[in-house]
């Protein structure tokens, strides 16, 4: 059983928690347990929408794979020790993918290890300020944790992880099934060409084979 953990706070931003859990649970992996992982039984996204947490944060660190997403509250959170003392994760074992202001909790978490990383431009300076830099780019990995900025590259952040779990042709299948009617192979060629320098080779796969039987 792999376990995936989506780390979602109160303030969540939608599309990062929930574009994430869809992708996954699409695939339909009898052998995948796919959680959103919040510090209360409850959480209310910034747009208002309350959902309820599968499991704790102390279960992440037993998660295969964690999904840090982003919210309107980052940047108390990250500074609150009751709720980050609670999240205790390890790069050498877990493959780890942080989105837009993610990607400053992954720094104040120790995570980045001093690497440029990726997120959005509203979290662009606290990133900087926490002494990490900041690309121009949608998705930026090093080894297991990867780093995405925009909230639409939640797309290719999950994309990434899907392929560091499975391979990238498993997750070209979902890609490709999630895109625009009419703009399909544009995507995921695209998609590809963002995830696929950052894999392992055990994980790449084969560039631009368009799934089979998928609408």
């Amino acid at each position: 059983m792999k376990k995936i953990a989506i780390l979602t706070f109160q303030g969540f931003n939608e599309i990062d928690s929930l574009v994430a859990y869809r992708m996954l649970h699409w695939l339909q992996k009898p052998d995948w347990e796919i959680t959103i992982c919040s510090p209360e039984a409850e959480v209310t996204s910034m747009g208002g929408l309350s959902i309820r947490a599968h499991s704790a944060l102390e279960d992440a660190s037993e998660a295969d794979a964690v999904m840090i997403g982003s919210g309107s509250l980052t940047r108390q959170i990250v500074e609150d020790e009751s709720i980050m003392s609670r999240i205790r994760l390890d790069p050498a074992r877990q493959v780890i993918a942080a989105q837009c202001s993610g990607t400053l909790m992954a720094a104040k978490l120790g995570l980045l290890g001093g690497v440029p990383a990726c997120t959005d431009s509203a979290t662009k300076q606290w990133v900087l300020d926490a002494g990490v830099e900041v690309l121009n780019q949608p998705l930026v990995a090093h080894g297991n944790v990867a780093t995405a900025g925009g909230c639409l590259g939640s797309a290719y952040l999950t994309g990434w992880t899907i392929a560091m779990l499975d391979s990238l042709d498993t997750a070209s299948t979902a890609l490709h099934y999630f895109a625009p009617v009419g703009e399909k192979d544009g995507f995921l060629k695209r998609a590809q060409q963002n995830i696929s320098p950052y894999l392992p080779e055990s994980a790449a796969g084969s560039l631009m084979r368009k799934p089979a039987d998928v609408a």
